[in-house]
């Protein structure tokens, strides 16, 4: 009787060891999927949401010292206004982005690219109608490539912060073209097409696509391959065991 009682115990003593391993195992569907790690602060922002804070940023970098010379040397009453109304603007956008940079941790430029230091170079050598109608078309093309950048970016960004820059600089931005277009001087037939996306596209999910940026945390896919792995493992030890008594 008494080697049947130890059997009888050890058997007793691996079911329950098997069992608590099998709660262990079931417990982890409660757990396992909702497993995530928090993205450390600076690294929420992907390569639009700079695209973004780069190009507003170097849109005031050149267009604030282009709007004061055409507030100073504009041929027109209607060019030296819009000049100094943009300038104005771009004060206050620029003020907006870098404020946005320094609550993200963003680098963002401290001077115009190469190409926007030589338009401002061709505008210093203009003058009369000539300096008007370069002022005019070189703005204008600028807000144009901007504009859909800012939309692309709003639609699909998931930062709170640039989302509230596009709502800015969307604003800003439409009404400095409407001022540009007021002049007449816009030069409809040389503006550059729009940059549509391939037939069949999705130009949304295109650009939210184009968005996703760098992902943060643990994929739910990742977490049940592991916790089917766990299971499939404790229930292979368990039948062993259970087996072997």
């Amino acid at each position: 009787m008494a080697p049947l009682r130890s059997a009888r115990r050890r058997l007793g003593n691996r079911t329950h060891r098997a069992a608590m391993l099998l709660i262990a195992i079931i417990a982890g569907v409660g757990v396992l999927p909702g497993v995530a790690i928090a993205a450390p602060a600076g690294q929420q922002l992907n390569a639009a949401d700079m695209t973004l804070l780069n190009g507003v940023r170097l849109a005031g970098l050149w267009e604030m010292p282009a709007g004061q010379m055409a507030a100073e040397k504009g041929q027109s009453a209607k060019v030296r206004e819009i000049g100094a109304g943009i300038a104005n603007e771009h004060q206050r956008l620029d003020q907006l982005v870098v404020d946005a940079a320094n609550k993200l941790g963003a680098t963002i430029p401290s001077e115009p690219t190469a190409e926007q230091k030589g338009w401002l170079a061709e505008m210093q050598k203009a003058s009369g109608a000539r300096f008007d109608q370069i002022f005019v078309t070189r703005l204008r093309v600028a807000h144009g490539k901007i504009f859909p950048v800012i939309g692309a970016v709003r639609a699909s960004t998931r930062d709170a912060t640039v989302r509230k820059l596009c709502d800015d600089a969307n604003g800003f931005v439409m009404h400095h073209m409407q001022m540009l277009e007021s002049t007449g001087l816009v030069r409809w037939p040389e503006l550059p097409p729009a940059a549509l996306p391939a037939p069949g596209n999705d130009g949304l999910l295109a650009a939210a696509a184009a968005n996703t940026g760098p992902q943060v945390g643990v994929s739910s896919t990742v977490v049940w391959l592991v916790f089917l792995a766990a299971l499939g493992t404790g229930g292979i030890a368990t039948y062993r065991m259970l087996r072997r008594n």
